[in-house]
């Protein structure tokens, strides 16, 4: 991974967790601070979008975590295996709020039950990314069995010359 590609992903990052760390302290804000209003239970929603941007955070921590691991040439190593962990459980916890949010919603669009329905389909589809991020650990587990069993190989070869 060449230098320019860590450093626009790790810009990405960066931008990405100070945004989520400003609707945080936004959400947190209008709780205390803004009336509920309108139709929707909005401090309810609140808590859950600042509960989202905690399962995003714990994502962008593991990504840049990989990345480094990816520079430094270690990512195929049992230690990637945590972050991979952390990027799926953060992309279920993801799914799971947006389940809750679709459920805070439903009440809301009894004449038009199809908004929840598009929104349940769309918390299934996150979980599906989950899904493909650990098909991906498994194709890592193989390629670090590959990798320790290259390195024995090459010990063999090299008692042997």
């Amino acid at each position: 991974m060449g230098k320019l590609t860590v450093g626009a992903l790790r810009a990405v990052l960066a931008v990405v967790l100070v945004g989520t760390v400003l609707i945080q302290v936004m959400m947190v804000w209008a709780i205390f601070n803004d009336p509920e209003d309108g139709s929707l239970p909005l401090t309810p929603l609140r808590l859950v979008t600042a509960a989202g941007m905690l399962a995003v955070q714990v994502a962008l921590v593991c990504v840049w975590r990989l990345v480094t691991m990816v520079r430094r040439g270690t990512v195929f190593s049992h230690a990637a295996f945590r972050y991979v962990d952390g990027v799926i459980g953060a992309i279920v916890a993801a799914s799971l709020v947006w389940f809750t949010i679709t459920a805070i919603n439903a009440p809301g669009q009894r004449e038009d039950p199809g908004v929840t329905v598009i929104m349940a389909g769309i918390g299934l589809a996150i979980l599906g990314v989950a899904l493909i991020v650990l098909v991906l650990r498994m194709l890592l587990a193989q390629a670090v069995a590959r990798d320790g069993e290259a390195t024995r190989m090459q010990a063999e070869l090299d008692e042997v010359i």
